[in-house]
């Protein structure tokens, strides 16, 4: 079999990610004709079907997505590489494509992510925000951003925050009306703003702990979200009780506007890590990006 063009490759990859011609010819700067005809070419040289198109969607076929699992990762240090030998001295050129929870934003792409492209100017960055679990790897990101215990264990972590607490917290005027619990056992008679994970579907039982012994209580109540922050706000207005990361609702609890309650109970975990594949690691952009973080969120006491 002939070897596939590097163009045409990369070309189908880029649609096989935003399942769209359309999408990919703007992202390329190309015509839509220009993309579909190097995916065509690219499927008649390896003599198989790549994508199904029909006038609303683009899917791949089982060998698109096996070529994507083969390739995507490999393609993109590649064109990195290609970028980095054309660019200037001392310049580094290329794209760094992060997914990152919503919850970490306000602490590390809000924070670092203005710096970085004022001194990489020619390194582009795509962050993607969403909740559910990724494989990096499969899915043609260079990095991303999880707290410690969703991270696999064959993946470099870099700290980026310090440890901090989840809290179940609530507004003075939702606890006058309710009462406060004081035993995680209490959180089922109360109204709870729950979240559903985007990874499997089911409502989150809020987790707590003291000493040795843990609790997964299944809490209910009228309103499901995914959004941190509308969850605080829910709550702030007396719809129910909420269980958020505490540095997320540092204001509220300061102003008195969210009470902490089974406090004794507040779980800690250890942050959020970046993290990458070992082989990721000399990548350019990365490595500028892991060195930018480090700088900036070091300044902010985190090790």
């Amino acid at each position: 079999m002939k070897t596939a063009p590097l163009l045409h490759l990369q070309v189908f990859l880029v649609v096989a990610r935003l399942r769209s011609f359309s999408g990919a010819a703007r992202e390329l700067g190309v015509s839509t004709a220009a993309v579909s005809q190097s995916v065509r070419h690219l499927e008649e040289q390896l003599g198989v079907v790549l994508l199904t198109r029909t006038t609303r969607s683009v899917a791949l076929t089982d060998a698109g997505r096996r070529l994507v699992e083969g390739t995507g990762p490999g393609l993109g240090q590649v064109l990195a590489a290609l970028g980095e030998v054309s660019a200037k001295p001392g310049e580094v050129v290329g794209r760094l494509r992060l997914t990152v929870p919503r919850m970490a934003v306000p602490f590390l792409i809000t924070p670092v992510l203005p710096t970085f492209r004022t001194r990489h100017p020619r390194v582009g960055v795509e962050v993607v925000i969403e909740e559910r679990f990724v494989d990096i790897v499969a899915e043609g990101y260079d990095a991303g951003v999880r707290l410690s215990e969703a991270i696999e264990r064959d993946m470099v972590q870099v700290r980026l925050t310090d440890a901090f607490r989840f809290v179940v917290v609530g507004a003075p005027s939702y606890l006058a009306r309710h009462g406060t619990p004081q035993r995680p056992e209490d959180l089922l008679r109360h109204e709870c703003i729950t979240f559903r994970s985007q990874t499997t579907g089911a409502l989150y039982a809020w987790e707590l702990e003291r000493g040795r012994r843990n609790w997964r209580v299944p809490v209910r109540g009228g309103v499901v979200t995914n959004d941190n922050a509308v969850t605080a706000s829910l709550a702030e207005e007396g719809l129910g009780l909420a269980y958020t990361f505490e540095p997320a609702v540092q204001e509220q609890l300061k102003s008195g506007r969210l009470v902490r309650v089974l406090e004794a109970y507040a779980p800690e975990v250890p942050g959020f890590f970046l993290y990458y594949p070992s082989r990721a690691q000399r990548s350019g952009p990365l490595r500028l990006f892991v060195e930018t973080a480090k700088e900036l969120l070091g300044a902010r006491g985190v090790k």
